[in-house]
């Protein structure tokens, strides 16, 4: 079965942007830098590809639950539905280290750019959501055909005996020993399938557990935007106060110059009076 036939997703074998972006975003001490617009870009460019990534490979898992059990489920099949699960469960992880390390990198920015960071998060998750889905209906589905295809080798298994005797029955015996032979193989292959089941299924207990991660990193940007929305109320509730204040002090301001202007006012009164006292008894 061809690769377009299945839907495979086309990331698959392209440039991994999120390992990329997280390596070059950490420093050697473990720790996280300050805030550059560089970076920013680049990681919101890395996280919005992988997560049509995820989306891509979500829709081939639909697709491929579809055709397990029918004539067309084959090996090639579940092993291509492993190796896209292998794939996107690295990219979900690397990209789940791209947004802890873009929601640091954002902490420097504007409300806009944490707005940003917040969509970008509730759209990863989203998708995640629906792949994890998929793989559980996945793992679901081949345990059922695994348990079918075990339990019709033990009717042919059981239903084959044979008593050695005559010649017919040592022909029948051979028959039977090589029909014995290919069940082995069968059962073998059915072991096999056992084991790739059992890795699908550790796939999505490994994504259960960054969905737990992405919701705690949703409810951290959450608390951050919140804080940002309290800090701008209070400057606003500040600068009203400083207004209020202000106008306050050209209140008392005018007040005291009508003062001032008052007590020059009968200073310039009593002025005149003292000096036309003194000038009427100097003329008499």
């Amino acid at each position: 079965m061809s690769r377009e036939g299945l839907g495979l997703p086309r990331g698959i074998g392209q440039r991994d942007y999120g390992a990329m972006s997280s390596t070059a975003a950490t420093t050697s001490d473990g720790n996280f830098g300050g805030f550059s617009p560089t970076e920013f870009i680049s990681l919101s460019e890395s996280i919005a590809a992988n997560t049509i990534f995820v989306k891509q490979s979500w829709q081939f898992l639909e697709k491929a639950n579809r055709t397990l059990g029918t004539a067309k489920d084959n090996q090639s099949l579940r092993d291509k539905i492993n190796d896209i699960q292998t794939g996107t469960n690295q990219r979900i992880a690397t990209t789940t280290k791209d947004l802890q390390r873009l929601t640091v990198v954002v902490r420097g920015g504007d409300k806009q750019q944490k707005l940003q960071v917040e969509k970008l998060t509730s759209d990863f998750k989203q998708v995640v959501q629906f792949y994890s889905k998929s793989q559980q209906s996945i793992a679901a589905k081949m345990k059922q055909v695994f348990l079918v295809n075990a339990s019709q080798m033990d009717d042919l298994m059981g239903g084959e005996t044979g008593i050695p005797g005559t010649a017919e029955q040592q022909q029948e015996l051979q028959k039977q020993k090589q029909l014995q032979q290919s069940l082995q193989f069968e059962q073998d292959m059915l072991l096999e399938r056992e084991q790739r089941f059992r890795e699908i299924e550790a796939n999505v207990l490994d994504v259960n557990h960054i969905m737990r991660e992405l919701s705690n990193l949703a409810s951290q940007q959450s608390e951050v935007i919140d804080t940002i929305e309290n800090s701008i109320g209070r400057t606003v509730d500040n600068v009203e106060s400083g207004a209020e204040e202000l106008v306050k002090a050209a209140e008392y301001q005018n007040r005291y110059r009508r003062k001032v202007l008052i007590l020059l006012i009968v200073a310039v009164i009593l002025g005149l009076v003292v000096t036309g006292i003194i000038v009427s008894k100097l003329k008499s």
